[in-house]
């Protein structure tokens, strides 16, 4: 039976799509929400991702053990996750056991949000923060998205910080929650073998009586100039280099052309980053990934080698980059876009990459747009989109951080 795709809107505003395929063995589900650092107000940073820990401590009809104890037994892959603009909260299970996991979601995304799960768990949470201070590429990526958004929401960080966590209390989450959490910001997103109009009748029970506030996003303009800092941290043995340019934004088509300029460029293996550095042993890693946001983008870019080889691997790198224009063939595009074709089919075949798809995507352009249509935009691309792209995101201006060993 062909692939169909369904979409319904309650009263209350929560959106449900569905890619429905009577053919799949399983099924996914997931809340997605439009929430997240960017939607922080400074002083509560970090509270999207704090809170996405709380869904899981329990609600007026389940303990936190309950929780993790039922999604066990309908034998659900689950989890969640928070970035700068979406926190997500999804399962995957056998058709049959769909209903169960809706329930299980919807009753987790109206959580009890206790003083007590609040203070336990905000240790857990700025022992997460110190773990990631160890990471020293994350340490130079907090680092550059704050220099290159100076004043802009995207510069706030994920984890937040030790100050603002600690200064964080449960009346502000649960205001912050009542706001954003609301159904006219949220969509569930359905894929596999799903009966939709029963779904929607089951949410329509579980969440009908969620109350809309009308929760916006702020679109302020960004102004990112050139920087470069240097960082320090006695306990390296290795350089890193963090860069961050301007790239298309989640609904620019020009998107497309940045993932295969991405993947020509940086991708772990048999990119020209790849042949330049990491082949002749100048670097252990040498990236560039596109990470496009709600009308913002950016090409993320990053290097790691040994200190005495860093002063070449930055030029090389750099090099690459702004050259990156020049000898564009149609061969050496072709197999960068049948590389992405492939890991992009191996993503989305089962139901909860088609779920995961289809939720980020409404979310930011309200469209559907099914799996082959994605596959040939990516086949469009070639050398004059590249360049057309290039004109506008030449990687320039751009942030860099260097952090090595004093």
């Amino acid at each position: 039976m062909a692939v169909t795709f369904e979409q319904t809107t309650l009263d209350n505003g929560l959106t449900i799509i569905g890619e429905v395929n009577a053919s799949a063995h399983t099924a996914a589900a997931g809340f997605f929400v439009k929430t997240g650092t960017r939607d922080e107000p400074i002083e509560l940073m970090g509270v999207s991702h704090f809170l996405e820990h709380m869904m899981f401590k329990g609600t007026s009809r389940r303990t936190a053990a309950e929780v993790n104890i039922d999604f066990d037994r309908i034998g659900a892959q689950y989890n969640a996750f928070t970035h700068q603009e979406t926190t997500a909260y999804w399962a995957h299970v056998l058709p049959h056991f769909l209903p169960d996991a809706l329930d299980i979601l919807a009753d987790i995304l109206r959580p009890a949000l206790r003083e007590d799960d609040f203070t336990m768990e905000k240790n857990v949470i700025l022992e997460e923060i110190g773990m990631y201070a160890d990471r020293p590429f994350w340490v130079a990526y907090e680092h550059a998205m704050e220099r290159h958004f100076d004043g802009h929401p995207l510069a706030y960080r994920i984890l937040g910080t030790p100050q603002s966590i600690d200064a964080l209390t449960a009346e502000q989450m649960r205001d912050y929650f009542a706001h954003r959490y609301c159904p006219d910001n949220i969509t569930l997103a359905l894929a596999g073998r799903v009966d939709f109009d029963r779904c929607v009748d089951q949410i329509a029970s579980l969440c009908g009586s969620w109350k809309p506030t009308g929760a916006q996003r702020d679109y302020r303009a960004t102004a990112p100039t050139d920087h470069i800092d240097n960082l320090t941290d006695p306990k390296l043995t290795r350089h890193y280099l963090v860069g961050i340019a301007n790239g298309p934004s989640r609904q620019d088509e020009r998107r497309y052309a940045g993932l295969v300029l991405s993947q020509l460029l940086g991708d772990a293996d048999g990119s020209r980053l790849y042949w330049e550095l990491i082949d002749p042993g100048l670097a252990d890693e040498a990236e560039v990934t596109l990470h496009p946001f709600d009308h913002a983008g950016t090409f993320l870019i990053y290097a790691s080698c040994s200190p005495a080889q860093a002063e070449r691997v930055e030029e090389i790198l750099l090099r690459t980059l702004d050259t990156a224009g020049e000898r564009l063939t149609e061969e050496e595009i072709t197999r960068v876009k049948h590389k992405l074709e492939t890991d992009l089919t191996l993503e989305q075949e089962r139901p909860a990459g088609r779920m995961m798809a289809l939720g980020n995507g409404w979310l930011y352009t309200g469209e559907y747009r099914p799996m082959a249509e994605e596959l040939a935009k990516l086949e469009a691309v070639d050398a004059d989109a590249l360049a057309e792209l290039l004109s506008e995101f030449p990687f320039t201006p751009r942030t860099l951080v260097r952090l090595t060993h004093p």
